[in-house]
């Protein structure tokens, strides 16, 4: 990526980008794969369904999604995998990384219903600006990411994004913001999704190698694949937004989002 204001517009409407391992991505993801095996007590992390609980699988991953949000040393590792991008620094936030974990059979899981929802990204409060930056720690064929529908980025897709208020989403603290600290949130907390059965239209998958980059809108409407493949899929996502494009109304098209409040007010500055 070599001019990362073009990039910005054209993932603002509607392109998606996938760009090789860099040195910065490749150790986030042996850092996050050395800090997985750690509080896993396992080397293969792949297989932690097969010889872990799923209450101690909960509160174990639970630890390292929490330090992959919190730390300052991971916020710079925010900064150094953007920057080894062609990122400019100056006039950016993050959202901090999160750590997304899609089990072997989660899809049959009642707690982890909200993972498979199709949906936008700014439906969470999120500014039209924002950047989704995606990071799997292995080499992954298509049955084991996700989907986008292309077709539905320019379209409304009827939905209830307007019962999402970031205020209330983080007012008792950061867990549901950093996601999956208490293992009924899944069935009590209210995820934005769609209503009734839309036709998405065509769905685009992809295949990926550890460490690459993928870049798209937060608008893009996207949903991840249920996988019965006997591994547990993890992957390192964090979001972007350049701030003079937010604040000058750039981005991508709002078609259907009604979610309420500004997660941006707790973005981290790029600056350290």
């Amino acid at each position: 990526m070599t001019d990362w204001a073009s990039t910005r517009q054209a993932l603002y409407a509607g392109e998606r980008l996938l760009l090789p391992p860099t040195d910065a991505s490749l150790e986030a993801v042996d850092a996050a794969r050395a800090l997985l095996a750690r509080e896993l007590g396992l080397d293969d992390v792949r297989r932690a369904h097969e010889r872990l609980s799923p209450e101690a699988l909960f509160e174990r991953i639970g630890r390292v999604r929490r330090a992959l949000f919190l730390e300052p040393s991971w916020h710079d590792r925010v900064r150094d995998v953007i920057a080894a991008c062609g990122v400019e620094p100056g006039g950016v936030a993050f959202d901090p990384i999160r750590l997304r974990v899609v089990s072997h059979r989660g899809h049959e899981n009642p707690r982890a219903k909200a993972v498979y929802l199709a949906h936008r990204d700014t439906w969470y409060a999120h500014s039209q600006s924002v950047i989704t930056w995606w990071i799997p720690l292995d080499d992954l064929p298509e049955e084991e990411t996700f989907v986008f529908y292309p077709e539905r980025f320019d379209r409304p897709v009827p939905n209830e994004s307007e019962i999402f208020e970031y205020g209330a989403w983080v007012r008792e603290g950061w867990d549901l913001k950093i996601g999956w600290q208490n293992r009924d949130h899944g069935l009590k907390a209210k995820y934005p999704g769609v209503i009734g059965e839309p036709d998405p239209g065509r769905a685009e998958g992809f295949a990926c190698r550890r460490g690459e980059n993928l870049l798209f809108s937060g608008a893009q409407f996207h949903q991840t694949r249920p996988q019965a493949r006997d591994t547990t899929r993890y992957s390192l996502d964090f979001r972007v937004v350049c701030l003079a494009d937010h604040e000058a109304g750039l981005g991508a098209p709002n078609v259907d989002n009604r979610s309420r409040g500004e997660a941006l007010t707790d973005y981290v500055r790029t600056e350290r």
